[in-house]
């Protein structure tokens, strides 16, 4: 059939051996799914976010499913830095991808307070910011909104990192180029687009909300095109790579972010429905490749034709 197709990519000074990586939250801290994937064959793993202080969560009901999607509001329930260190970070040292950890905060303090005990801790090959969050400092105003907040945060985490940042943005603002600018001015070595659509269900027998905390993050193949779009605009407008998250469950959905110009993407919701996708999502990806004779999977990436 010819030579392999080059899968590699170059992801802000990082070598993953494939643009497939599990999103954060969706994956566990990756033990989880070791039965149903192998993850020496994936790119990369994101963990579940990670804070200061351990975070119970919000009370249930905390998942619905929608219209090809699901809407969730776990709120960002994690063992905290100090267990993730201890207890999580021994078996993905072993885990034979790069280990990529999500970090977030409700102060810039907070921020600072993982990244500093993260520095001192080995195996991981980069953070990646979760700017989603209310920054109880201001109000409660969201950093991921402000592009003079995300690029403070940015900067302020960038100068204590030890390792590429990677900035995680909002979808919901006005204008997200703005924002990963705001990301890339700060210093981000890499921005992902985008978290999840904040959203909402009612239960028409009961009047009352589908999710415990009323609303909630829609993410699936509902968001796809209009990620796709915010991927493209980003791709255009930065340096620095971009990787593309929403609604990927298959090769063919990879192949259209990385045309738009994702230089990685992440596979997320796709693992409820089957542990195994981001397996399934490499492969295709692999097969479409090999089926188009194409070198490398490189070779896509903003190679949208207009």
């Amino acid at each position: 059939m010819g030579q392999l197709p080059d899968l590699s990519v170059d992801l802000a000074g990082i070598s993953l051996r494939n643009p497939v990586i599990a999103a954060s939250g969706t994956f566990g801290y990756g033990e989880e799914f070791k039965r149903y994937v192998d993850l020496k064959e994936i790119g990369a793993i994101v963990v579940k976010g990670t804070s200061a202080h351990p975070i119970e969560g919000n009370l249930p009901p905390r998942l619905f499913p929608t219209a090809s999607g699901m809407l969730n509001a776990i709120g960002l329930e994690n063992v905290g830095v100090d267990a993730f260190i201890r207890d999580k970070m021994p078996f993905l040292r072993g885990a034979g991808c790069a280990i990529f950890v999500n970090v977030f905060g409700f102060t810039e303090d907070e921020y600072i307070e993982v990244v500093d005990k993260l520095n001192s801790c080995g195996g991981i090959a980069a953070y990646e910011l979760n700017i989603s969050c209310p920054n109880t400092e201001r109000g409660g105003m969201v950093f991921g909104t402000n592009p003079v907040l995300t690029q403070q945060l940015t900067h302020r985490v960038k100068e204590r990192s030890s390792r590429p940042v990677i900035v995680k943005l909002s979808p919901n603002v006005t204008d997200i180029v703005e924002l990963a600018k705001a990301a890339e001015d700060g210093g981000a070595d890499a921005v992902s687009v985008a978290n999840t659509y904040l959203g909402m269900a009612i239960d028409p027998e009961t009047f009352q909300p589908r999710l415990h905390n009323v609303t909630g993050g829609l993410s699936g193949p509902a968001i796809k095109p209009i990620t796709l779009r915010m991927v493209y605009q980003c791709a255009k407008a930065l340096k620095i790579p971009v990787i593309g998250i929403g609604g990927i469950t298959s090769g063919t959905d990879a192949v259209e972010y990385l045309l738009a110009g994702a230089s990685a993407i992440q596979v997320g919701t796709a693992t409820f429905q089957d542990p195994r996708a981001p397996s399934h999502v490499l492969n295709q990806l692999k097969q479409f490749l090999q089926k188009r004779g194409l070198p490398s999977v490189r070779s896509l990436t903003g190679k949208m034709k207009q």
